[in-house]
């Protein structure tokens, strides 16, 4: 496939509204990241935009997971923003640390139940896309749905390090996003997939940046 097939093509048939949405989506999203790796609270309000756009967008490409786990993004910035808020002496900026073994404890079993969860509505997909079936189950499931489903547990753990400000959060966040690459490609986001890419990019960066602060921080 050539660049025409995967970034032009398959907005063709989309409408220029559509196309404007999920534009903005990504560059609210792309906000978002930015105002993460300077640790500053917008990261918040930028990301809640975004969010509640890919509800709309993944909802209507059947991308269950990566659905729900926008609901739990805009639900899960406004915890974290006002955890950040409380943690902020200036109420923009938040110190980082490296997480804690109870805590790496909780984030394991955040993402068995999420793994469990986010399957288990992908069973019922069949009745939920069409009442009058009553076939449940996983075959109608391609690559795309299961690395959504896997993707999902990883976000959500991403997105509940970020809120409590903790380092690890940006290793769950390139693991996801390079996974995310290929997946939105196939089906039919160009442009969500070339923001995935650009932020792999922004979370390596995010990641080297929160454990640098980390260390002058010790130092002084």
């Amino acid at each position: 496939m050539n660049v025409y097939d995967l970034f032009i093509k398959p907005y063709e048939s989309y409408t220029a509204a559509q196309i404007i949405l999920e534009a903005s989506g990504a560059l609210f999203g792309t906000l978002s990241v930015y105002f993460s790796i300077k640790k500053n609270i917008w990261v918040y309000p930028t990301g809640i935009i975004s969010t509640l756009i890919y509800v709309y967008i993944l909802f209507n490409f059947g991308l269950l997971g990566d659905c729900l786990i926008n609901v739990y993004y805009t639900v899960m910035s406004v915890y974290g923003w006002i955890l950040w808020s409380k943690n902020s002496k200036d109420h923009i900026h938040v110190e980082v640390t490296w997480a804690t073994k109870k805590e790496w404890i909780y984030a394991g079993i955040l993402f068995i139940l999420s793994l469990a969860f986010v399957t288990f509505i992908y069973y019922c997909k069949p009745y939920i896309d069409n009442l009058e079936s009553n076939y449940l189950g996983l075959y109608h499931l391609d690559w795309a749905n299961w690395m959504d489903i896997f993707t999902t547990s990883i976000f959500l753990v991403g997105m509940w390090f970020m809120a409590k400000q903790r380092i690890e959060n940006w290793i769950f966040w390139i693991i996801g996003d390079l996974i995310c690459i290929p997946m939105m490609i196939f089906k039919g986001l160009g442009i969500t997939s070339v923001q995935y890419l650009v932020f792999t990019i922004m979370a390596i960066l995010g990641y080297l940046n929160w454990k640098k602060s980390l260390k002058e921080k010790k130092v002084q």
